[in-house]
């Protein structure tokens, strides 16, 4: 008998009792019962090894680990052939020379599977192109907030073989930005023709920058989600977004920035003025109404 399962590893007494049965039971019918784990989510890996010797790891498709360190990280990869989904959040290393680092790169390079990828505080600071270069080119998920990524990067990634295929893409909290937009520009240019799922919040997107990248943007005729949320950004230059993007028909939920003006502080959440935050939504909706785009959804992230 195969017994299918997804398993969260977080430590908690119910999370215990409920492996504890569950190892039990396997071992009473060593041999006749199989368990096969297809999502395997673990917290603090350290403390929760001894499952793993029940689970046929071969099984599993869809792996998050947080809080572990890189040496655990490549110790369950090398078993896991079979993975097309990894999110790895707050995963330590020292440096892009040590053994652990080149071992990562080694075996997630063996992941023929692998669709989705994620990498959560995961200093990546010009050094992107060590990781696109073994992961797989049909690659088309790809999460990287809280990477440190610099415009290097970026221009690597409109640059990767990767970038033709991209449906899913973050590159939230990184201030890629701060220089230049041009590589971002590229980037748009490239994943224009498959790009679904857009976000880039608290990235110092500033009005010059928007309507810079705003043609390349408007190309992406396939994009459904757009966050941008965290952005210092004005009204004019919102509106004007608004009116180019309505003409993008698959384009159904924006997560935008609140103006700059309806705080008295930028960015500071008790100095927001509620009433003009109103004011502002209620412009919103008048453009869609009036471009007959009821069906497109302009909010924000100022609870």
């Amino acid at each position: 008998m195969e017994l299918l399962v997804d398993i969260s590893l977080n430590s908690t007494v119910r999370t215990e009792q409920f492996l504890s049965l569950l190892c039990s039971k396997v071992q009473q019918n060593f041999g006749s019962l199989h368990l096969c784990c297809r999502g395997l989510r673990i917290h603090r890996m350290s403390a929760l090894k001894s499952i793993l010797q029940f689970l046929d790891l071969g099984c599993i498709e869809h792996l998050e680990m947080d809080q572990a360190n890189l040496r655990e990280v490549v110790t369950l990869l090398a078993r896991v052939i079979h993975l097309n989904s990894l999110t790895l959040c707050n995963i330590p290393f020292k440096s892009y020379k040590r053994r652990n680092f080149r071992s990562f790169l080694l075996w997630l390079g063996q992941l023929d599977n692998l669709q989705e990828l994620s990498l959560t505080f995961f200093c990546l600071t010009d050094q992107l192109h060590t990781l696109l270069r073994v992961v797989p080119p049909q690659l088309d998920t790809l999460y990287l907030p809280f990477c440190s990524l610099s415009n290097r990067d970026v221009t690597v990634l409109s640059q990767s073989s990767q970038a033709t295929h991209l449906r899913v893409l973050s590159l939230s909290n990184n201030q890629i930005f701060s220089e230049v937009y041009e590589p971002f520009q590229t980037l748009l240019e490239k994943v224009s023709s498959t790009l679904q799922h857009l976000e880039i919040n608290n990235c110092m997107i500033t009005d010059s920058t928007l309507s810079a990248v705003l043609p390349a943007l408007s190309h992406c005729t396939h994009l459904r989600v757009l966050s941008f949320a965290f952005n210092p950004i004005t009204m004019p230059v919102l509106k004007s977004l608004l009116q180019h993007l309505t003409s993008l028909m698959k384009l159904k939920y924006v997560i935008y920035p609140v103006p700059v003006h309806c705080y008295e502080e930028w960015n500071f959440h008790e100095s927001l003025d509620r009433q003009k935050l109103a004011e502002v939504q209620a412009q919103l909706e008048a453009v869609l109404h009036g471009a007959q785009r009821d069906d497109m959804t302009w909010a924000t992230c100022s609870k």
